[in-house]
């Protein structure tokens, strides 16, 4: 090519010298040079050592530079402050004269570049160079997860190859992305960089501080940390240098690609994450991730090292577009306790699979089946030495932890104290103290009638039953351990409801219905709620879809919907003392309720019980959703009140502790980004609370499933059990129970859990926005008796508060009587068992 014509093309001569290492060999009357890659000449990435030019300025000046380069001065060429190509003397590289004299033509010398008809030569390797390079180049791998299952599976991450790490929202695709890049910066001290589209710097700092200590990442999110958090945090601060972060939605696979040379000893490129949604906003989403593909896996075989790039998505026909040499894809299994992780190549397609233990409530993964209890080498701290106590010993170690460092409450003193002894004796590896220990701590677990109801809660119970501890979360433990139930639990933040009676389970499962509840109540039946309920949705003009289908439900927004979006506050104040005791009803049902003891602080007053009534009918009456399909609409700018459906955001910061969080149970299931799906009524109660200044700033809505809103689909059905309710409450007795039966049994079938049970309905959008209308009802209430300086004690599904009030005054925001919407209220002693329904 003549230098005029590369001249005028020197831009995109440039990108295939970046892109695929292709030269071209550039004339100029009687001279010759060649634009090559700088792999030809490794010494041109030392801008100083060599003539430097910009690319504007090359192509200006380019026939100067094509003269200097073939009379022997290398010119290297910028972009920006990137070394990208160089013009070399031709004669240095396709000119050279062959060591084979009998080679014709065009022939490719050993270990060298074929010159084809003056074209662009191409270097070549013979067999015995590949042998050799195979042989004493090591292991293939590199950098690794730190998870010996997945890192035996897949070798670790090889040097030159992209990786791609498939996963939905919610799987914790981004998780391995963190492990990789802990075990690389902060184990194996290599360089990496973190190249952050959809979390920023603050989140992947608070996940690293989450996974290295255990505590909750949802409460990190809230600034909330402990101080052996905040000591790890200071250690991973001194131990940090090599993790650095380029994080903001703006962030381009080419920006990439221009900051990572600049490395020195870069070890790892973690790119989280490529969005397969459109964004206007993010360029690493949508149709332009093929491209964003193709630029990160030359830069991976360009710099020879491993790029690990995170993908939302799990769609085989996004994968094959993105062409990475490895992909990872996870999926979750019929076990919650488990993913699975199957690692296939381009060329070789599935070659192994692992199994890991989901811990997203940690910022994390464990390996399946064993518990990694730390290391010695992390820099926050020491970890626990793999002791004679077994693996027993070591899961019990590791599920003591959020306790023993003060992330959570729930369990008494006592327990912590000799939990916090039992992991100090397995760190020193120390069998003569773990046996000593080991009959006080079961002592002490068996005062405790059931640990908290939350993951770590269900943890410890597990735990500690190889020791024959028959200990479980929210379940009393044995009659002689429920005697021995004194022992106080102190309430522990937004999970710090007393649990539910084992023996009040549904004996059907999950949601409570059983074959036949689909059918329609008989004519003379005192309250036919479910033909009621269907008459109500046929009444509305936008034609509802009354049930998905069942080949639908597997995709889309319905994987996203789970039963903790009802929002339902399980919250006891922090300074109160909450105590399940023993109970034999009526009917003699052995059951526990709950013991709450407060401060002298308080002062002199009583609990006062409030209990609403149908709450879930009364929420009927303006429940915010969609009557159709829920269409993917992706992040927004702001909440739209003519649309309805579920909303993926950040957990909005509430720092008042005499209420609960106003998203209630939501924030404990956070996805591995600290975000929650929430349905309408729950943004719009942010929306008021960020309109009010109760809430510093309306949460980023990150992705979204809407459609045309509508308030009045259950109004009609509202309106009737209203009427119902008047009548019947009256009557009381089996008319009035049969009542609530079937109400109950309609309003379950909207989301029938189990596939056998046949409904009219199938929208689990339907229930949980009709849930979530009923929490946020209960919550705004309570808030406004809090505001008017009542003291909230305790806030509990949708329906219960607890008040410490002068004796008989219950607080003026609620209205007592029996219709939708108003309360009954009971006054206790502090100390006294508080009874409920049919006690």
């Amino acid at each position: 090519m003549n230098a005029t014509t590369a001249r005028n093309k020197l831009y995109a001569l440039v990108k295939l010298v970046e892109e695929e290492g292709r030269a071209t060999l550039i004339t100029k009357h009687k001279v010759r040079a060649l634009l090559a890659p700088l792999d030809r000449f490794p010494a041109a990435r030392k801008t100083d050592a060599f003539p430097a030019h910009v690319l504007s300025a090359a192509q200006r000046d380019f026939g100067d530079l094509v003269t200097l380069a073939a009379q022997g001065q290398p010119q290297v060429l910028l972009r920006n402050t990137t070394p990208v190509a160089v013009l070399l003397p031709a004669s240095s590289s396709s000119d050279a004269p062959s060591p084979d004299s009998a080679a014709p033509p065009g022939a490719a010398t050993a270990g060298g570049a074929v010159n084809s008809q003056g074209s662009t030569p191409r270097r070549l390797a013979t067999l015995g160079d590949a042998i050799g390079s195979v042989l004493t180049g090591g292991p293939a791998g590199g950098p690794t997860f730190g998870l010996p299952g997945l890192d035996t599976a897949t070798g670790g991450l090889q040097r030159g190859k992209l990786t791609l790490v498939a996963a939905r929202p919610s799987v914790g695709g981004s998780l391995l992305g963190l492990a990789a890049a802990r075990k690389t910066a902060l184990v194996d001290h290599g360089m990496v960089l973190y190249a952050a589209s959809g979390p920023n710097r603050d989140d992947i700092f608070r996940r690293l501080i989450s996974a290295e200590t255990g505590g909750e990442y949802a409460r990190l999110k809230q600034g909330r940390l402990t101080e052996h958090e905040q000591n790890v945090a200071h250690q991973l601060v001194q131990a940090g240098d090599l993790l650095m972060i380029d994080d903001g939605s703006d962030l381009t696979a080419e920006d990439i690609r221009e900051t990572a040379p600049h490395m020195e000893g870069l070890a790892l490129v973690v790119v989280d994450r490529l969005q397969a949604a459109h964004s206007a906003r993010l360029p690493l989403s949508g149709d332009r991730l093929p491209d964003a593909s193709q630029v990160l896996a030359t830069l991976a075989r360009a710099l020879h090292v491993p790029v690990l790039a995170i993908v939302d998505s799990d769609d085989p026909a996004l994968l094959g577009l993105l062409d990475a040499d490895v992909t990872l894809t996870l999926a979750p299994t019929e076990d919650p306790a488990k993913v699975q992780v199957t690692v296939a190549e381009r060329d070789f397609g599935t070659l192994g699979s692992a199994y890991l233990q989901p811990d997203l409530i940690h910022a994390r993964f464990l390996d399946a089946g064993a518990a990694s209890l730390g290391r010695t080498d992390s820099p926050a701290g020491p970890g626990l030495w793999v002791s004679a106590g077994g693996t027993e010993a070591l899961e019990l170690a590791e599920a003591a932890l959020p306790y023993t460092s003060g992330g959570h409450q729930g369990i008494p003193a006592a327990l912590t104290h000799e939990l916090a002894a039992w992991r100090t004796a397995v760190a020193g590896g120390d069998q003569e103290a773990l046996t000593e220990i080991l009959p006080s701590l079961l002592q002490a677990a068996a005062a405790v009638a059931a640990m908290p109801d939350t993951p770590e809660g269900h943890r410890l119970a597990t735990a500690l039953r190889p020791y024959g501890t028959p200990v479980s979360a929210g379940t009393a433990a044995s009659a002689s351990q429920a005697t021995a139930a004194g022992a106080p639990v102190q309430a522990q933040g937004d999970s710090g409801q007393a649990q539910p009676d084992a023996a009040e389970e549904e004996e059907y499962g999950e949601d409570g219905l059983k074959p036949g509840d689909e059918e329609d109540e008989p004519e003379d039946h005192v309250f036919p709620a479910l033909k009621i309920l269907k008459d109500s949705v046929g009444r509305s003009k936008m034609h509802p879809i009354k049930v998905i289908r069942k080949e639908e439900r597997d995709s889309g927004p319905w994987p996203l919907i789970s039963e903790h979006m009802d929002g339902e506050p399980r919250w006891a104040h922090p300074d109160v003392t909450v105590t399940r005791v023993p109970h034999i009803r009526a009917n003699g049902k052995r059951v526990r309720r709950d013991k709450i003891d407060v401060p002298d602080s308080f002062g002199e007053g009583v609990l006062c019980l409030i209990d609403r009534n149908g709450s879930f009918p009364s929420a009927c009456s303006a429940v915010p959703l969609a009557p159709n399909k829920l269409l993917h609409t992706g992040p927004l700018d702001a909440y739209d009140k003519a649309g309805a459906g579920i909303y993926l955001i950040d957990i909005p910061e509430w720092t008042r502790t005499d209420m609960p969080h106003p998203l209630g149970r939501i924030i404990d299931r956070p996805d591995e980004d600290g975000r929650v799906w929430v349905t309408t009524p729950h943004i719009k109660q942010l929306v008021k609370l960020a309109r009010d200044n109760h809430l510093g700033a309306m949460p980023t809505i990150h992705d979204s499933w809407t459609g045309k809103a509508n308030e009045s689909l259950f109004k009609p059905f509202y309106q009737a059990t209203r009427e119902a309710r008047t009548e019947l409450v009256q009557v009381g007795g089996d008319p009035y129970k049969a009542y609530k039966t079937r109400l109950s049994i309609a309003l379950r079938l909207l989301w029938p859990k189990r596939p056998a049970q046949k409904s009219p309905f199938w929208r689990p959008d339907w229930r949980m926005s009709m849930v979530a209308e009923a929490s946020v009802r209960h919550w705004t209430v309570a808030f406004q008796a809090v505001q008017e300086r009542h003291k909230l004690v305790a806030l509990r599904n949708v329906d219960q508060a607890i008040f410490w009030t002068p004796p008989g005054t219950p607080p003026s925001t609620y209205r007592i009587g029996t219709g939708f919407g108003e309360v009954k209220r009971k006054f206790v002693q502090a100390g006294e068992t508080i009874l409920e329904g049919d006690d």
